[in-house]
Parts: structure tokens; sequence; C-alpha cells
């Protein structure tokens, strides 16, 4: 496969039962209990409220390769929109074949024709093979800050 067979396009409600099982396997790779019912409603519930932009990868039959999903937030200090991009998922067949690389640019190209001063996400610290790639395309480490999160329950 190269990027000439991956097509990727904005996921509407219509490529809910495509998005769902990559959904519950994304889920599962960060070992939560396989639920495609939650991870179908969850979809759902984003792409009807027009909570987050889904990209959806798709090979040259078709077949759904991947998927990643931002979140828009705002910058104070620059007062400007920026993108969380929460999730980047590509099923194991497909890996190693560009499709998280084209999944990043078509999320990049997103942030820049929605005006975003810039495009953040967070990886697992022993995620060596995701840094890489974010590294290749131009992501830096940000040293300077901590995150903290405080869960509610």
């Amino acid at each position: 496969m190269n990027a000439a067979d991956i097509t990727i396009a904005r996921a509407t409600l219509d490529d809910l039962d495509t998005l769902t099982p990559l959904f519950d396997a994304y889920r599962v790779f960060y070992r939560k209990p396989s639920d495609p019912v939650l991870a179908r409603d969850f979809l759902r519930e984003r792409l009807q409220r027009g909570e987050s932009a889904i990209f959806l990868a798709r090979g040259a039959g078709g077949e759904a390769l991947g998927f990643t999903q931002l979140y828009p937030c705002f910058s104070s200090v620059s007062a400007r929109p920026l993108w969380i991009l929460n999730d980047l998922y590509v099923d194991a067949a497909a890996r190693r074949r560009g499709v998280a690389r084209a999944l990043m640019q078509r999320a990049r190209r997103h942030a820049l024709e929605t005006g975003a001063v810039r495009l953040l996400l967070s990886t697992a610290r022993d995620n060596h093979g995701a840094q890489a790639l974010y590294e290749s395309l131009g992501y830096v480490r940000e040293d300077g800050m901590l995150d903290y999160a405080l869960e509610l329950g």
C-alpha cells in the first residue's frame, strides 16, 4: 500500500458502522474492555453534536484502515482556536504503510483550514514509534510545562 492507495475523508453519521470497530479496537489498545455499543454511542454523539472532527482512512478497496479524532479548544493567550488530536488509530493489518502519517497530515490541514494556532497531542512515554512519527512531522516535545489531571469518578 502506498499513499495513493489511501483516501481520507471527514467522517459523517453514515460512517458510524465503519468507525465503531476501529474506535472499539482503539479503546482496547488502551486497556479498556471491548464495548462496541459504548463506542458507537460515543461516536454518534460526537458526530451528531459536531463536537469533534473525525477523519477516516480507507484503502483502495474501501476498507477502513484507521482514524483520527480532533477536539476543538482555544488558546486564551493567542486568542485563537487550537485542536487537540486526541485519538489516532490504525488497524493492525494496515500499520507501517503510511496510514498514520496520512491521517496526521490531514489533521494538520484541517487545523490550518480552521485558523488554528496549534495542534496538540499527548502520547505514552513508552510509545516510541508514535513519538518518532510525530517528531518526523515537526511536532516538538514540550518540556517547559507539566500536565496534570484530576479524575472525577
